[in-house]
């Protein structure tokens, strides 16, 4: 991706003319142009970075909600075995 950033901006070629020579499409290149400008503070939006963690959080979030059910199952079971 690094690259095909550095090439759009490096070689006088338009968008289209890159994406045909490496065979891309135009819309993954204006993706990833679009996210650089956001990680250099050119563009507001989410860094790269700042996206991962999110990712991140959101499958530890996942993780721990279904741990905390199971717990829950688990107290609601032993509770009628004491009864």
């Amino acid at each position: 991706m690094a690259e095909v950033v550095d090439l759009c901006h490096n070689s006088g070629k338009s968008i289209r003319e890159i994406s045909r020579d490496l065979d891309l499409t135009e819309s993954s290149v204006r993706r990833w142009l679009r996210q650089a400008e956001i990680d250099s503070g050119v563009r507001p939006g989410l860094t790269s970075d700042e996206r991962e963690e999110l990712t991140r959080l959101r499958r530890e979030n996942r993780v721990l909600r279904e741990e905390r059910d199971i717990l829950k199952r688990a107290t609601a079971f032993f509770a009628k075995e004491t009864r």
